[in-house]
């Protein structure tokens, strides 16, 4: 959604009540705030994500390094993502290296 500009779609990915974004430390929940964090440092950056690599760490836990490129942060990121068994995400970090 993020590469494609999809506002809408990055926000419903997430569960729309309990998501949440933890962007080393910084915690955006529920649609809402989810979307404000998104105008404000992804999609309103015109970020564009390439998986460099995944690890699953657990059932609905994985671990993704993301070279991140636009007009905020450049450079790779690790991303922790946990998911519910709905499939939505549950919760986003952005892990300190």
């Amino acid at each position: 959604m993020t590469n494609n500009g999809d506002s809408t779609g990055f926000v419903d990915l997430f569960d729309a009540t309990t998501g949440v974004i933890d962007d080393w430390g910084n915690k955006y929940v529920g649609s809402k705030q989810i979307a404000s964090w998104n105008q404000t440092d992804n999609i309103g950056k015109k970020s564009q994500f390439t998986l460099v690599d995944a690890t699953q760490e657990s059932r609905n836990q994985w671990l993704l390094h993301l070279a991140v490129a636009g007009n905020g942060f450049n450079g790779t990121s690790p991303f922790r993502f946990v998911l519910t068994d709905e499939g939505k995400i549950a919760s986003m970090q952005i892990v300190p290296d």
